[in-house]
């Protein structure tokens, strides 16, 4: 069994490397919207332009929130090594916190990877690139999955495909996978038996998100091209009962109520397209009740846009992909289930006692290298209910808090 550890593996020069192509897959996507945007727009467009636009904003919106909140939470020495209080608020304001992240972590890591490094200033580049992880994947549900079946409505309700569509549908795919694996990579930091995430168990992750999520997506695109004026309410509908039932696991992810509300709607957003894990213990009996939802849900949708289009003679492509995407979406399931049963580590229970350090680090002791090995609160409960066993709940330890302390 994997041993949970809060202190996370050391950084590898892979790991700068991936950062490096993560904030690039990230610029490629943020430039491919507004490509996609503008070409609308010229064609003629002015609503699809406008839908593109307004998913983008939306999406940096929420991001930008949550990454102030968190900069909020964290101990003030952290804060200040990123920016001054009022150029954070500005950057954040600008919709250019996540950005900025991304490139003080960037900045970050190119220092640790140089000899003579403390290990807090490791500990420090890692806490950093966790919350863009979970960024990351906050922004990709919210506006690349969303954007992706968007696009994908358009090639089917025009019968034709765009060069800058083309390239939209292979971005988002790029961004949806790398948030996935930097995620799950983010999460297995802190295992250190199991820290390595190698190329099989990489393999087997994305595929059975990648052929459980695209069956969603083209069910949800088949669905709009009959009924875009239902598909507002169909999203909200199943949002709703997504965000009731996060509620009903009691998350405990926010420092504040109203927060932790905005962090529920996100997850429910989230669980629209695929499965995400917010609770501890275990999550067979919970997996299966979502997947027979969703499996459910995706047939209503496809036998909808079945019966208004019969016969099928004019559309056969559909009816080539639809069984395909059956095939997929069993296919996913069934690597998902090899995934539990071969490569997904469990963690042996361990109890610690709750500590609360975060504001006894001054930028001095940090700066003098005598400060504490930092760990970051948000991912390490995210570890908890993503790996461990039902007998972990109830531990709970400080953003910025010294990870010797829980040992």
């Amino acid at each position: 069994m994997a041993r949970p550890d809060p202190r996370p593996a050391r950084l590898r020069r892979r790991d700068l490397l991936l950062m490096v192509l993560g904030t690039a897959a990230f610029l490629a996507d943020l430039g491919t919207d507004l490509w996609m945007a503008c070409s609308y727009v010229r064609a003629g467009h002015r609503l699809w332009g406008v839908l593109v636009l307004a998913l983008l904003a939306l999406s940096s919106l929420a991001t930008q929130l949550f990454s102030w909140a968190w900069h909020h939470t964290d101990p003030p020495v952290l804060r200040e090594r990123l920016a001054p209080g009022a150029c954070l608020a500005l950057l954040h304001l600008l919709q250019l916190g996540y950005l900025s992240r991304c490139v003080h972590a960037l900045k970050v890591g190119w220092q640790v990877c140089k000899p003579g490094v403390t290990e807090e200033e490791k500990a420090y580049v890692l806490f950093l690139s966790h919350d863009i992880s979970m960024l990351r994947l906050f922004e990709t549900f919210l506006e690349t999955a969303p954007q992706l079946t968007f696009v994908l409505y358009v090639i089917l309700q025009t019968n034709e495909i765009e060069l800058f569509q083309g390239f939209g549908i292979c971005t988002a795919f790029l961004c949806v996978a790398w948030a996935l694996l930097d995620y799950h990579q983010s999460l297995r930091c802190f295992l250190r038996e199991k820290y390595k995430l190698d190329l099989l168990s990489s393999f087997v992750y994305f595929t059975w998100n990648f052929f459980l999520t695209c069956p969603r997506i083209l069910s949800v695109a088949l669905f709009a091209t009959l009924f875009p004026h239902f598909i507002a309410l169909h999203v909200l509908s199943v949002w709703a009962v997504m965000v009731l039932w996060v509620w009903l696991q009691k998350t405990n992810f926010m420092d504040s109520p109203g927060l932790e509300w905005f962090y529920r709607a996100t997850v429910g957003m989230i669980l629209y397209f695929c499965w995400f894990n917010v609770a501890k213990g275990r999550t067979i009996y919970r997996s299966i009740i979502y997947h027979v939802f969703i499996l459910v849900d995706c047939a209503l949708l496809v036998a909808s846009w079945a019966w208004y289009n019969s016969p099928l003679d004019e559309h056969l492509y559909p009816c080539y992909v639809l069984p395909a995407a059956l095939v997929c979406y069993f296919l996913g399931l069934l690597l998902k289930g090899i995934y539990y049963k071969y490569f997904h580590p469990t963690m042996q229970t361990q109890h610690h006692d709750e500590v609360d350090a975060a504001g006894s680090v001054t930028a001095a002791e940090f700066r003098a290298g005598r400060a504490p090995v930092i760990v970051n609160k948000r991912m390490y409960q995210l570890v908890q209910s993503h790996f461990a066993a039902s007998s972990l709940a109830g531990q709970s330890l400080a953003n910025g808090v010294e990870a010797d302390a829980l040992l």
